[in-house]
């Protein structure tokens, strides 16, 4: 899978036009509430909470346009709580996206 970063930057740009610094501020919103989402399904042990922190995710990342964000996180939806391989994945994409991000 591939990550798209400028999905993010473009959703940013037209949410809130040329405003560097508020679209820097939304980048870290965004990726703490997307890392919070991992969080939480990293420590889920109901298939309730591991359900409703997939779906969280999910809808952060289709806010923002992020299809694979969002196609991971449908396979989160899908797997037992606590899978390891999902986890990583997951971790994974949030890092590459981390990386893609300029940081001033």
């Amino acid at each position: 899978m591939s990550y798209d970063p400028g999905a993010l930057d473009a959703a940013l740009a037209a949410a809130v036009g040329d405003d560097s610094a508020l679209i820097a501020d939304l980048r870290i919103a965004f990726m703490e509430s997307a890392a919070r989402q991992v969080d939480l399904l990293a420590r889920a042990r109901c298939d309730a909470n591991w359900a409703l922190a997939a779906w969280r995710l999910k809808g952060l990342a289709a806010s923002f346009g992020l299809m694979t964000l969002m196609a991971l996180a449908d396979e989160a939806a899908e797997a037992a709580p606590g899978d390891p391989r999902i986890l990583r994945r997951l971790r994974s994409a949030l890092a590459a996206l981390e990386r893609d991000i300029p940081h001033s």
